[in-house]
């Protein structure tokens, strides 16, 4: 028996194909070969084609099946993780009415704000422990405001992993966890949150139905089968966020554990028993996957918005042509801690939750025209995108998240020494790559309702740690750099730091 996941990034759509046996990944795809193109009709803006996921599900699913040679009868599982707080909207016949609001457009902030000041504070965090901010609700409330139009057409609203499973078995459905994470979930009264739309004037019928996270959720229509190389009728079982999956995929599910990532945007995502929430909304608490009544799994998500894009563009636009990312570590490595009084601010892909939504945007600062070279930017890049995990995670520890071990994937960031260092040396952390992906760790979870596994715990027990990141004791040069950056940053953002 086997078990397939998907995960639709902003850059690209992943697949794994998983023997539910041995656990162990047969094949793996990724489609484009290249990273998608998020659109910026507007500064802050960042939209998506929501029929360009599709396209590339369905190559990335043909490409496991063919480098695997499995029969898709023999699949008997489907996992969806997604992008989280995109905004995909249907009409009455099922078809896409605009480009998909994605996670980093910052467009609703201000609508948001209105209904989180409407709300009040107390009220809106100890129910939805976020702010409305720059999530889904806020962006369905702004299509309303602006694109009238479209917001009457509109029959259902959906998060983008809902829109895959949509495609793959034509139900619309949605889950608690989803909903959640668009601030459209009440975890007082355990329901969708009526407050979030009376304050935002959205109409509840938009709400797909909701089934739980690890389900039977449809199955595979014949339609979707002809376009992806499917067997009719394979169950979709699982669907989570891309960080609550990520974290899932790391066997991250209970109290005290954290897992981190540095994909497009950087995520520090660790797991309380408890709803808890930042008086200042800065860092966020959303349903994790393994979320009961009777016993709370709470998801604490730090998200910074410039991390892998900043680095991603300082190589296509920077770097020499043709270079790696492991030649720019290389040379990257041949650069003193601190990048010879270098500092950038990666904050260049929209909004900043942990900056109060600020858009600060990236800021490259001393540089110097007869000292710098390429190699002090590769380091200076790699290091403002650690101090700015450094900076969140703070947040996150005055709200009681203990951070002894990290958690990361083997397919991001964390590869780099200088940036896993960094982080651990600030942080006094031990950092274990962890040898998973969100595809893996879907694939996994779709096992659970496919009764290939008795729990989400059993799916992902075992994982391996294939190499570790300690803390050095001395670490001087380190936080003499990190707090340079964060006066650079408080300069920037017109307020005060977090000391170390």
């Amino acid at each position: 028996m086997y078990l397939l996941g998907l995960d639709i990034g902003s850059s690209s759509i992943k697949a794994a194909l998983v023997d539910a046996a041995t656990g162990e990944c047969l094949a793996v795809a990724q489609s484009p070969a290249v990273e998608l193109a998020i659109q910026a009709p507007r500064p802050g803006w960042a939209e998506q084609d929501p029929e360009l996921w599709w396209e590339h599900a369905c190559r990335a699913c043909k490409m496991v099946l063919e480098q695997s040679g499995v029969d898709a009868q023999s699949i008997q599982g489907i996992g969806i993780a997604y992008q989280m707080h995109g905004l995909v909207l249907l009409d009455e016949n099922g078809k896409v009415l605009r480009p998909s609001i994605i996670w980093c457009d910052s467009r609703a902030v201000a609508t948001g704000d209105r209904a989180f000041q409407q709300i009040g504070t107390e009220t809106c965090l100890s129910h939805m422990l976020n702010s409305p901010g720059n999530f889904t609700a806020a962006k369905l409330a702004w299509v309303k405001e602006n694109e009238p139009e479209v917001y009457d057409k509109t029959r259902y609203f959906m998060l983008p992993g809902d829109y895959l499973a949509y495609r793959l078995t034509g139900d619309v459905l949605t889950t608690a966890s989803g909903l959640s994470e668009g601030i459209l979930w009440d975890f007082k009264h355990r329901q969708p949150a009526q407050l979030v739309l009376d304050a935002l004037n959205l109409d509840a019928h938009l709400i797909p139905p909701i089934v739980d996270t690890c389900s039977i959720q449809g199955r595979v229509s014949p339609q979707a089968a002809q376009a992806t190389g499917l067997h009719p009728g394979i169950p979709v079982t699982y669907r989570a966020g891309d960080q609550p999956n990520n974290a899932l995929s790391l066997n991250v599910l209970q109290p005290g554990e954290v897992a981190a990532t540095g994909g497009t945007s950087g995520v520090v995502y660790g797991v309380q028993d408890k709803a808890v929430y930042d008086p200042q909304s800065r860092v966020n608490s959303f349903l994790h996957v393994n979320h009961t009544q009777d016993a709370q799994r709470i998801g604490v998500l730090l998200c910074i918005n410039g991390a892998g894009s900043q680095y991603a563009w300082i190589k296509k636009q920077i770097a020499y042509s043709g270079i790696s990312y492991s030649d720019m570590e290389q040379q990257a490595a041949t650069v003193p801690v601190g990048s010879d009084g270098l500092d950038i601010l990666p904050f260049g892909n929209g909004a900043e939750r942990m900056l109060n939504n600020k858009d600060v945007g990236a800021h490259i600062l001393g540089l110097q025209f007869n000292r710098h070279e390429a190699r002090h930017l590769y380091r200076a890049a790699l290091e403002g995108i650690a101090f700015s995990f450094v900076y969140g995670v703070h947040i996150q520890q005055q709200m009681g998240l203990q951070t002894s071990v990290l958690r990361v994937g083997n397919d991001n960031l964390f590869q780099s020494s200088i940036f896993a260092n960094t982080i651990a040396h600030l942080l006094d952390c031990r950092i274990e790559l962890i040898n998973s992906t969100g595809a893996i760790g879907a694939a996994k979870a779709a096992g659970v309702a496919s009764k290939c596994y008795a729990s989400i715990e059993e799916a992902v027990a075992g994982v391996q740690v294939i190499k570790t990141y300690e803390p050095h004791t001395t670490k001087e040069s380190y936080l003499a750099a990190y707090n340079r950056w964060q006066e650079k940053l408080k300069m920037a953002i017109g307020g005060p730091a977090i000391d170390v």
